[in-house]
């Protein structure tokens, strides 16, 4: 009996990419505590994350009584240098988050894990982007946007900050914090496959 899909997520972004990918799915945010651990590596941060989110929220489901069940979650960090850059607490701090990322290469690292009943699969996946320098006006126009607010590293690749990516090395949809190949061969392995019957626009 093939498990109904979970997605761990109140992020309307990755709900898209998964619906885009042709899964069908709910959703439920789990709660836990995104902080990181003294001295954990990023990659490490988010790969520990995005498997608590999925155990969290496999537990709640089990706690309905819903067992059939399989939990996709994930968690996203900017990394420059050795610092992971997470959400900005407010438009000051966005503009400082981007001061930082102008004219720099930095790592997005999203971590990936899938929980069906006892069986555990999880990954990272690692994208390379270099940022175009950014004068001042282009940070005030930005942050005037409102869109930096609650995204890691204060920037939408999917939205204005589009156009500040000079270069892109990697999962295009994992940088927008789902990276769909590897979603795709997770969910798979899960015996959950994608249903392509509709067309996209």
């Amino acid at each position: 009996m093939t498990s109904r899909l979970l997605l761990a997520s109140g992020s309307p972004r990755r709900a898209r990419l998964l619906r885009q990918a042709g899964f069908i799915f709910t959703t439920c945010a789990p709660k836990v505590d995104e902080q990181r651990l003294a001295g954990e590596p990023p990659r490490v941060m988010v790969e520990r994350l995005a498997v608590v989110k999925a155990s969290n929220a496999h537990a709640r489901a089990a706690g309905s009584n819903d067992t059939n069940i399989a939990c996709l979650a994930a968690d996203t960090a900017v990394v420059l240098g050795d610092e992971a850059l997470g959400k900005p607490d407010g438009l000051e701090h966005a503009a400082q988050m981007l001061t930082q990322l102008s004219g720099r290469v930095h790592q997005v690292c999203t971590g990936i894990a899938v929980l069906d009943g006892t069986d555990l699969r999880s990954t990272v996946v690692i994208s390379e982007v270099t940022f175009s320098p950014l004068s001042a006006e282009d940070i005030r126009d930005y942050c005037a946007t409102g869109e930096p607010l609650d995204k890691a590293g204060a920037y939408a690749i999917q939205g204005y900050a589009g156009a500040f990516v000079q270069r892109l090395v990697g999962s295009y949809s994992g940088v927008v914090g789902l990276p769909l190949y590897e979603v795709c061969q997770l969910l798979g392995q899960a015996g959950i496959r994608p249903e392509r019957s509709q067309t996209h626009d």
